[in-house]
């Protein structure tokens, strides 16, 4: 019996102008991965996952989000479908306190407008953020602006932020970009704790390896808009167009795809 992925592109293309900036790319990722999307500055990785969220609409090709067309919906929308994701550059409010950032992403997961009318600060809300501010190593900051947190901490409150939306498939946007060598990964220590704790399927861009190795199961290989291979950490890390064109940075002639199956 065949199950329905989790998220499944087919032949998503889009184009800005003569530039094609996503070329055909086919994924699928099902319920339980951890799938790391790896490639040079300018393969193609954001805008994938751009489109995927709904801030970009494909210029042809499909997404479905558990057999449902996505395309065409906004991130809001996605968001209400159990997709959630956090960013490069950390999308936060200056003047807002850590606490209201996690209440304001609690508001939205209720799926209504009327969770946004509602006040942020009430019994039960409060509960909950404090667990949320716990659980990411954030409660000491809990009434600090963001404007005065350091750069790995507002990754993690918008790491949490995204979580806090409860969702089936979290994307994140280079979780570690910005964040110094030894704040790394005990940063993605307390993110894959809270995932895991979740049972969120992960889909990240990442371009510290020692990062993809240490948490994915399976890693997305895109150069130029193409992806140039597919499948587990030791089968991707040891191909040898992803070596050259990817680990390496240096460019390389179009290659097919390779996959788990060895497909072409």
């Amino acid at each position: 019996m065949t199950t329905t992925p989790l998220l499944e592109t087919r032949d998503l293309t889009v184009r800005f102008g003569a530039v094609v900036a996503v070329n055909k790319v086919s994924v699928r990722i099902d319920a339980g991965e951890v799938v790391g999307l790896i490639g040079t500055n300018g393969a193609g990785k954001t805008t994938f996952l751009n489109m995927v969220t709904g801030y970009l609409r494909p210029t042809s090709g499909s997404i479905a989000l558990q057999g449902r067309s996505t395309v065409g919906r906004t991130p809001r929308q996605l968001v209400a479908h159990g997709m959630a994701r956090s960013f490069q550059v950390p999308q936060l409010f200056p003047d807002m306190t850590v606490r209201e950032h996690i209440l304001f992403a609690l508001a939205l997961a209720q799926g209504s407008a009327a969770g946004l009318l509602r006040p942020l600060h009430a019994p039960a809300s409060d509960a909950e953020a404090t667990a949320v501010l716990q659980r990411f190593g954030l409660l000491d900051i809990a009434e600090r602006t963001v404007s005065l947190v350091p750069q790995g901490q507002r990754k993690l409150i918008d790491i949490a932020m995204a979580l806090a939306l409860k969702p089936r498939l979290l994307l994140l946007d280079e979780p570690t970009s910005g964040v110094s060598s030894a704040e790394k990964m005990p940063l993605m220590e307390v993110v894959f704790d809270a995932i895991r704790a979740g049972g969120v399927t992960v889909l990240f861009v990442e371009h510290d390896m020692d990062v993809v190795r240490r948490y994915v199961t399976r890693i997305l290989a895109f150069r130029d808009g193409v992806m140039i291979a597919d499948g587990t950490p030791e089968q991707v890390m040891q191909d040898a167009v992803v070596a050259t064109a990817v680990l390496r940075g240096k460019p390389n002639q179009a290659a097919p795809v390779r996959s788990q199956a060895g497909a072409a």
